[in-house]
């Protein structure tokens, strides 16, 4: 009888479930990655912000609503007054932003590469982010502000040997990773090497593109900045109202009603965003260094691209509005392009970010901003603006620069600029238009 009462405990046990090749290949994966899971960080919502909001009724069921709301108003207001500050101070929050990107980035991949008590890795990283940054500064300073440079002697000696001086940070840090490699875990150090480069890559070079676009006029800078946030926060709203259909499923929350919606907010948002800003000089001229008042300044006579210009109707539009024509600065008509692109395409890289987030198990990238994540959750979508912005103006809008060939013949020798003189004016003679200046001079 107890051999049965045996036999009939070991019978009632639940039957093993023949394992998967996809259970099989999880476990193995687990096993033998050795990437624990980034923890979670706690919920940082400031007290006062939840004692204030705890009054409400409907507060549990809105709390991530308020939140985001209350702090993405506190976001644009400091937005406002940092412009207001002019663009030198815009370009230290552009250096600190990207700064921050970088740590947290590097913070998660810390907190694997810390468990192996492995050398260097994130004193490597801070100085690759300095020599990168070293270089890209180096080279906009020397291409934007050539007066300035060529003026003061330390900073002529530095733009000459600019380069090497780059090139001989970086491989000083090359050298100290070789020298930091261990037997057994060579892999992963060549993996977090590349950890390291790919976020140079993604974080410093794209703002880089972001200062680009600043020193060609504030209004390449915070259009296509103001069209990322605009859609973000209208296809959020629009989601969370409307919301019914998903999108995609590396963000579940996404839905097409607030794609759809973001995307025709956006536009009309960019358009008339350009009209304000583009009878403004403060925000439609490059950023110049006056030798006269030795500071930076703001001030030109507006181009083409930002003067109100007469545009025929199309017939249906014309037979709906009764106008046949309607007065537009061009840039509004580029400003179309910017939203749509910022509508469009700038999500995917927030849902690149949410693919790399999906990889390592986290939410966001950090708990900086409550109810935003961390600042990279912020600014996933507008490296990727950036860089489209910085290409538009190379292909569409940027032309030859007068003031920078002059720049660069003034520092050449006396002997090299009576050559081009002469070269010059031997091509505008055979071109027969050198004697019409005369003539019209005489």
């Amino acid at each position: 009888m107890t051999e049965l009462r045996h036999r009939g405990g070991k019978d009632t046990e639940p039957p093993l479930q023949p394992q998967t090749s996809e259970d099989k290949y999880t476990e193995i994966m687990k096993a033998d990655s050795g990437v624990p899971e980034v923890p979670v960080p706690p919920d940082d919502t400031p007290v006062v912000l939840i004692s204030v909001l705890t009054v409400c009724v409907f507060f549990f069921r809105w709390k991530n609503w308020w939140v985001r709301g209350i702090l993405t108003l506190a976001m644009i207001s400091f937005f406002f007054f940092i412009i207001y500050l002019g663009p030198m101070v815009l370009m230290m929050i552009v250096l600190c932003v990207q700064i921050k990107c970088f740590h947290e980035i590097i913070t998660i991949g810390y907190s694997v590469y810390h468990s192996y008590h492995l050398p260097w890795f994130r004193t490597l990283s801070w100085y690759f982010l300095l020599c990168v940054n070293y270089f890209f500064y180096g080279e906009t300073v020397t291409d934007y502000f050539f007066t300035l440079v060529q003026r003061e002697e330390p900073l002529r000696i530095l733009s000459k040997y600019h380069r090497f001086i780059s090139f001989a940070l970086y491989l000083t840090g090359f050298c100290m990773f070789v020298l930091s490699l261990v037997k057994k875990h060579y892999r992963l150090q060549f993996y977090m090497f590349g950890w390291t480069h790919v976020t140079l890559l993604i974080v410093v070079t794209q703002s880089h593109l972001i200062i680009h676009n600043l020193f060609e006029g504030m209004i390449w800078f915070i259009v296509p900045i103001s069209c990322v946030i605009c859609n973000d926060i209208m296809a959020y709203m629009f989601g969370f109202f409307f919301g019914r259909t998903p999108l995609i499923k590396l963000s579940p929350k996404k839905t097409w009603e607030g794609f759809i919606g973001g995307f025709f907010s956006t536009i009309v948002f960019g358009i008339m965003l350009s009209y304000v800003m583009a009878g403004w000089r403060y925000f439609v001229c490059p950023v110049e260094f006056n030798n006269d008042s030795n500071s930076f300044q703001v001030d030109c006579e507006p181009s083409e691209l930002f003067q109100l210009q007469d545009y025929a109707l199309p017939s249906i539009l014309e037979s709906v509005t009764g106008w046949t024509t309607v007065r537009l600065y061009p840039f509004q008509i580029h400003s179309i392009a910017l939203s749509s692109f910022a509508s469009i395409v700038g999500p995917f890289g927030g849902f690149f970010a949410s693919g790399f987030k999906r990889a390592f198990k986290i939410k966001d990238f950090a708990n900086t901003i409550p109810g935003h994540g961390g600042i990279m959750d912020r600014f996933d979508c507008q490296y990727l603006m950036a860089t489209f912005v910085n290409v538009y103006i190379a292909s569409f809008i940027r032309g030859p620069n007068p003031s920078k060939v002059i720049q660069q013949l003034l520092a050449l020798r006396v002997d090299q600029q009576l050559h081009i003189f002469n070269s010059l004016k031997t091509h505008l003679t055979e071109k027969g238009l050198l004697p019409a200046v005369e003539e019209a001079a005489a």
